[in-house]
């Protein structure tokens, strides 16, 4: 039995559609007013100069925001834009404006595996503020207590870079590792890293009707 499996969440755990639409929709108009109204915060002011950085932007909050949706619209998994959105989610979860919900075969899988001893964690590009988010407020209830671990671009890095996954390693200790995702580039560059790796292929979503090899592959968890 694997020591830890590591659980992408878009397209894996839950629907992309939830994200791509359902977050990504809620995220859009409260950009600008959230970089407006908490500019003193560190982390927003360290996003905000991420934006200027990166694109090169050196105007006000409605240019900065047409970045950011630009992003949004190619589905960039730009690090302030992670940033800001997982701010703006985690207040939105709190309120009761979003509940997360997962495939139906999801959440017993995680129970059983933590009850069997296995421990969980998440890779996500979402933000670790996000993630944690989502898993508090859930149709299923809070479900924060089933993980031990949350990463993600910032404290790990790239998911289709193997250097991220020794990082992650570097922090889970020794023992089997094993990789759920519905990204094959993702799979290999776990493989790359040492990691035991699963495909995710869901019918309807995005890659569920890629090439896993040589990955085992799976319809469910």
């Amino acid at each position: 039995m694997t020591k830890w499996v590591v659980l992408d969440i878009e397209g894996t755990l839950s629907a992309t559609d939830q994200v791509l639409v359902t977050l990504y929709d809620y995220a859009r108009p409260r950009l600008g007013p959230w970089i407006d109204e908490h500019g003193d915060d560190p982390a927003v002011a360290e996003a905000v100069a991420q934006i200027r950085e990166l694109s090169g932007v050196d105007g006000g909050t409605a240019e900065l925001v047409a970045v950011l949706h630009g992003w949004m619209d190619a589905d960039r998994k730009a690090t302030p834009l992670k940033t800001l959105q997982g701010l703006i989610w985690q207040r939105g979860y709190a309120q009761g404006d979003l509940v997360a919900e997962f495939f139906p075969d999801v959440v017993p899988a995680l129970r059983k595996w933590h009850a069997e001893g296995t421990k969980l964690a998440v890779f996500s590009s979402g933000s670790v503020a996000g993630q944690v988010a989502f898993f508090a407020h859930t149709t299923d209830g809070d479900l924060t207590s089933l993980f031990e671990y949350h990463f993600d671009t910032v404290n790990a890095g790239p998911k289709r870079e193997a250097a991220s996954y020794l990082k992650i390693a570097s922090v889970l200790g020794a023992g089997d590792i094993t990789f759920y995702s519905d990204v094959p580039a993702e799979l290999h560059a776990a493989a790359e890293a040492g990691w035991r790796t699963v495909g995710v292929a869901r019918p309807g979503e995005p890659y569920g009707d890629a090439d896993f090899s040589p990955h085992e592959t799976v319809r469910a968890l």
